[in-house]
């Protein structure tokens, strides 16, 4: 691959991917995206960890209005990546768009401490949404273009790990200000603003997107049919592989409902999503070298195996212990595959689509993450925690069963 974000000669050429290898093997622009999903996560998961306590509690919202709010919110997200996807397609470039979409993230952090309303603060955060929609497949598709076809697990894994990282830093930052401050919302939104301005600043001065191939004629129309044909058979496949592995995966807000379910205080629930993204972030860029190693339908099938390990635990063991143990092995669960399918997109679609086949992934993965919070509700209601767990096991056992189906076809794509 030709036009890497390196002095000539740096991460060319690499023929193993140990870790000490791969870290020195991957381009600069990765480690840099890497940083830029970092602070913007910080900065939106600060938010995002008190914005439903401010809503009620300062400015009389309704639960009603915050779930709608966050409905919204991620709806917009996931229909925006698919034609950000495609129109980086139509230009031939990815920078543009991915820098915008964090652009518009950065500018709308100073509304949450200056919005006189809730009608403001809905604004603030569908405008935030849409820059995350823009910036995701274009974000997704330049790492695929930047990184060497020897080193994408490692890649996307490095990238994974260092947003999950912003992920748990964010609430942890929020919860230390907000006991600093003595609750003071405003002045804690006001922090929010640093990191959310930093990561534009960064893709924006030190991200250089590489030369597009002259030999490579953007794609005209990344939408119509025949793109999607185009696309590939293989790709479908791994699409259909995310969805699967989707269903079977609900939402983390459950883990939290389970921790309030076994009598876990208040105060401490917030320790549930921190501790599985300390296991998540520890394991994604590990496995994302291990991958580019070994067969990434493996690594795949162990990663089914943590979550239904997790669901058992989750089921069978109402207790603190047993509650550490699930979230554990969901956050290794999630390492050892979120990266790993953004790989194997990266590997299955054709150079010219990535930006489409990111979007379509992205679109796709989202509306099946809602179809099973919506199924792990109505059985949490009906059969309580244990029945929701317990037929995530039997998702997970599912989706593991049809992915040693598909196995070979996904195996033909790794590098």
């Amino acid at each position: 691959m030709a036009g890497f974000l390196l002095p000539e000669g740096e991460g060319q050429g690499v023929t193993t991917t140990t870790p000490n290898a791969a870290r020195a093997g991957l381009p600069r622009g990765i480690w840099v995206l890497g940083f830029v999903s970092m602070l913007m996560d910080v900065s939106s998961e600060m938010i995002h960890a008190l914005l439903p306590v401010y809503l009620v509690t300062v400015l009389g919202a309704s639960t009603l209005t915050v779930g709608f709010i966050e409905g919204i919110a991620e709806a917009t997200a996931s229909i925006t990546k698919i034609f950000s996807g495609a129109l980086s397609d139509w230009l031939g470039r990815r920078k543009l768009l991915a820098a915008l979409g964090y652009g518009l993230a950065a500018l709308t952090k100073p509304l949450f401490p200056l919005a006189p309303s809730v009608g403001w603060l809905i604004a603030a955060r569908f405008i935030d949404r849409v820059g995350k929609g823009i910036r995701g497949a274009p974000r997704d598709a330049l790492i695929a273009d930047v990184a060497p076809a020897g080193l994408r697990g490692a890649s996307f894994g490095l990238r994974q790990s260092l947003d999950t990282i912003g992920a748990f830093v964010g609430p942890l930052v929020a919860i230390g200000l907000m006991w600093w401050t003595a609750d003071n919302f405003a002045l804690v939104f006001w922090v929010v603003v640093l990191p959310a301005f930093l990561s534009f600043g960064l893709i924006a001065f030190a991200v250089s997107e590489p030369e597009p191939d002259p030999s490579r004629e953007p794609a005209k129309n990344p939408l119509n049919t025949a793109a999607i044909r185009q696309l590939g058979s293989a790709y479908w496949r791994v699409v259909a592989v995310g969805v699967v592995f989707t269903l079977a995966r609900f939402s983390e807000a459950f883990l939290i409902l389970r921790a309030q379910n076994i009598g876990l205080s208040a105060m401490w629930v917030p320790a549930v999503l921190v501790l599985m993204n300390v296991a998540y972030a520890l394991s994604a860029y590990p496995a994302g070298v291990l991958s580019d190693r070994i067969n990434r339908t493996g690594l795949l099938a162990l990663g089914l195996v943590f979550l239904a390990a997790a669901d058992l635990a989750l089921a069978l063991l109402p207790s603190l212990a047993g509650l550490a143990l699930g979230v554990v092995l969901w956050g290794l669960h999630m390492g050892l595959t979120q990266g790993l399918l953004l790989a194997l997109v990266a590997d299955a679609a054709p150079p010219s689509l990535r930006g489409t086949a990111f979007g379509y992934f992205n679109l796709f993965t989202g509306l099946a993450l809602l179809a099973a919070s919506v199924i792990a509700g109505a059985l949490w209601d009906a059969y309580g925690p244990a029945g929701t767990f317990l037929a995530g096991l039997g998702f997970a056992l599912v989706a593991l069963a049809g992915l040693l189906a598909v196995g070979n076809g996904l195996a033909a794509e790794d590098k």
